[in-house]
């Protein structure tokens, strides 16, 4: 069995990675101490450039495989935002209800709506990088929150081919099909 540490605050996140992993012969769990480790700076302009610098970070703290996701919504009528900011798009102490509002305040009076959930995984060992996995799903974004499943922006998300929102849809429909699933199964794969 594979033994993998994912660096993460977020349970949303844990929950997800652990979900998606189902009957893989792994193991994921959170990094020992993870709280009482200073913070890794995410100052990069990608998803792949601050999901690397977590990973580099965290990885210092244990032996072994680590891998660490930076992720979030681009929504194109904003030209991309809220982008890497997504955690933190209303500002400091932002909440998934501070930064669901901002968002809908953003988008008052526009009609394209299309919109997409990226992410990207670094996977690292003994302080290198062993590779970097990108997964995304479209969407749109629509008026009101729905749904009281996932995280984030999950209940302003609206997925076609489902006829709801990711927050309407269970964990493990939504990990199906969502860019957290497809970037760790493509990891998945690769570590097989």
């Amino acid at each position: 069995m594979t033994h993998l540490y994912c660096a993460t605050g977020n349970p949303g996140k844990l929950r997800e990675f652990q979900l998606a992993a189902g009957h893989a012969p792994v193991e994921i769990e959170l990094v020992p101490g993870f709280g009482d480790l200073p913070p890794a700076v995410e100052d990069g302009a990608t998803f792949e450039e601050n999901a690397i610098k977590k990973a580099l970070h965290y990885g210092r703290h244990v032996e072994g495989l680590l891998f660490a996701d930076d992720s979030g919504l681009a929504v194109d009528a904003l030209g991309g935002a809220p982008g890497v900011y997504s955690a933190r798009y209303s500002g400091e102490g932002a909440t998934d209800e501070s930064n669901n509002a901002l968002l809908l305040r953003n988008l008052q009076g526009i009609e394209d709506r299309r919109a997409r959930f990226v992410c990207a995984i670094a996977l690292v060992e003994g302080g290198r990088v062993r590779g970097v996995y990108h997964g995304s799903v479209e969407g749109r974004i629509i008026d009101t929150a729905r749904g009281p499943h996932g995280f984030g922006y999950d209940p302003l998300f609206w997925y076609e081919p489902f006829g709801c929102t990711f927050g309407e849809a269970s964990d493990a429909r939504k990990f199906d099909v969502s860019h957290r699933g497809q970037a760790l199964r493509a990891m998945l794969r690769e570590l097989r």
